[in-house]
């Protein structure tokens, strides 16, 4: 098959590794594919790793449909210690002693945070108030205002070691793990943060699917050009 035989619009399911934008990740493959019209379907902050569809061409269509999906992520939270973003890549602004992370704590805790939940926003995030972006004005050290969003969160599983709490979670488009592993800490009178966070997949589709950027690195146009899929009626 012919490059000009392959198709140019689609899925591409990509393995986003740790320390690049999910907007690096549209970089490469917009370099790869000579192909500018690249979105994605739902942001992976810097410090996340893990499955990030990119859509090609007219694909971008099904952007806001496909956004909704439910997600899983695997992740964990580190008790003792909140920053600033409420993950790893913040500076400590509180500490607190551990809590007891025993069965019946953990299990209440998680119990306190399954269902339809009300979190709060991070004040570093791409969410926007009066057009300006939340983490715009945590940067400039503004005032940022108190978000809130219903979401709904199914734990898979649980297990906790002395100081963390190690998860796999079910979740409904727009939900923050960060908020989820904060608001925690503070339940349990401590405070806590996200320390690793890998999503491992978004409705349907897997990142046991999907390509590392040193594959994709390694093929040829046309071969990256093969790896999109078709999107489903439905979802466009």
């Amino acid at each position: 098959m012919t490059s000009t035989q392959l198709q140019s619009s689609g899925l591409f399911l990509f393995d986003k590794p740790k320390g690049i934008t999910s907007h690096d990740a549209v970089a490469l493959l917009r370099r790869k594919l000579s192909i500018q019209k690249i979105g994605h379907t739902g942001t992976l902050d810097p410090m996340a790793t893990g499955l990030l569809i990119l859509l090609v061409g007219s694909a971008t269509a099904s952007q806001s449909a496909m956004q909704g999906a439910a997600k899983i992520y695997g992740g964990t939270i580190l008790f003792g210690a909140e920053t600033d973003t409420w993950d790893a890549e913040g500076k400590v602004i509180a500490e607190a002693p551990v809590p007891d992370l025993g069965e019946p704590a953990v299990r209440e805790a998680v119990a306190s945070f399954s269902g339809k939940i009300i979190q709060q926003v991070p004040p570093y995030s791409a969410i926007r108030r009066n057009g300006v972006h939340l983490y715009k004005l945590a940067r400039q050290n503004k005032p940022v205002p108190e978000v809130k969003r219903e979401v709904e969160v199914r734990w898979l599983s649980w297990a906790a070691n002395p100081s963390a709490l190690e998860f796999e979670i079910e979740c409904s488009g727009g939900t923050y793990l960060r908020s989820i592993a904060c608001e925690m800490g503070r339940h349990l009178a401590s405070r806590a943060h996200l320390s690793s966070l890998r999503r491992l997949s978004i409705g349907e589709w897997s990142v046991k699917d999907a390509l590392t950027s040193e594959e994709l690195s390694l093929m040829t146009r046309e071969a990256a050009l093969a790896r999109l899929a078709p999107v489903k009626a439905g979802t466009a």
